[in-house]
């Protein structure tokens, strides 16, 4: 009898505890509600990652004043990362295509769970992508290169080539990386992604959301060797070849804001994101930005149309920022 008191006062406190989380956690259960009904599970219990929605932005139920029509893109987000506030979000539970936002999760990877001082031998298959118009860094068979090296090529230049090489170095096969893959992007709550690859070439079977990209992206700048590197304008990677010689190939950022190509509007400082780019994706981007009071904000469009649609719609998304703060 004593037990059974004990356990009532344990499970009656924890209820208690519930009740009183915060609107955020509120409105995350609600969340996962939304993946319930749409019959796909978190994947994750919430006590395996605990006050998790006290770290997340979390879309209300309610509408946003700017209507679908601010971006021509399939989807699209906007928080402000500082305060936890969704601003505007477009089909964000949609499935679609990532690209080479994949390349996201490839870091995160690296970051929990890799060594930057590792050396990297490329093998055959990194080598040898035989995919038409892949974006590679273009490392040979027996090159050897330093894991830090290789995660700067990811997601600066968004070689191909340089996430098959980690994924090897790491599990030993692409297979086994994308299985760390799936399981972290759930221990995330990103319940609507499956990846089948470490560098976002075209599987019909490989997807996301643009809220899930979200939540990757939000873990990813908690890490300052992230965001030193997706600052960065260029790369230059120094190796040895398979007979020790050393060389040296400078990569470019594929992001148009940091090379200067397109403005971001006034009072907006782009620190840095990731681009992503297929047939079937559409062109896809993610940022992290900041205001003039240092706020901090992440972005996405999924699916637009070209470069330029997707460079104007999230130009669309930031004036929000320039509206809200009453700079414009």
């Amino acid at each position: 009898m004593l037990l059974k008191k004990r356990l009532f006062l344990i499970v009656l406190s924890f209820v208690l505890l519930l009740s009183g989380c915060s609107k955020s956690s509120d409105r995350f259960f609600s969340y996962k509600d939304h993946i319930s009904n749409a019959k796909i599970s978190i994947g994750i219990e919430l006590s395996e990652n605990p006050f998790f929605a006290e770290k997340i932005v979390v879309i209300p139920e309610s509408g946003f004043d700017a209507g679908d029509d601010l971006v021509g893109a399939e989807a699209a987000f906007l928080c402000d990362a500082t305060n936890k506030e969704a601003l505007y979000a477009k089909s964000p539970y949609k499935r679609l295509y990532p690209a080479s936002l994949t390349k996201l999760m490839t870091a995160l990877i690296v970051l929990r769970k890799g060594a930057l001082t590792d050396s990297v031998t490329i093998s055959y298959n990194a080598s040898h992508i035989t995919v038409p118009g892949a974006k590679v860094c273009g490392f040979e068979e027996g090159d050897v290169i330093s894991m830090e090296a290789l995660l700067n090529c990811l997601l600066i230049y968004s070689g191909n080539d340089a996430g098959i090489a980690i994924a090897e170095h790491m599990s030993g096969t692409e297979e086994e990386f994308v299985k760390l893959m799936n399981a972290e992007a759930k221990k995330l709550g990103a319940s609507h992604t499956n990846f089948t690859n470490s560098h976002g070439l075209h599987d019909d079977n490989h997807y996301t959301t643009v809220y899930d990209v979200y939540l990757i992206f939000n873990e990813l700048i908690q890490y300052d060797t992230f965001l030193n590197i997706i600052n960065q304008s260029s790369y230059t990677a120094v190796y040895k070849d398979r007979n020790k010689n050393e060389k040296q190939m400078t990569f470019n950022t594929t992001n148009l804001y940091l090379r200067g190509d397109k403005q971001a509007p006034e009072g907006i400082t782009v620190i840095g994101g990731k681009t992503g780019v297929t047939y079937r994706a559409g062109n896809c981007l993610v940022l992290l930005t900041r205001d003039e009071n240092n706020t901090e904000y992440i972005s996405i469009i999924m699916k637009a149309g070209d470069a330029d649609s997707l460079y104007s719609d999230m130009s669309a998304l930031l004036s929000l920022v320039t509206k809200n703060n009453g700079t414009e």
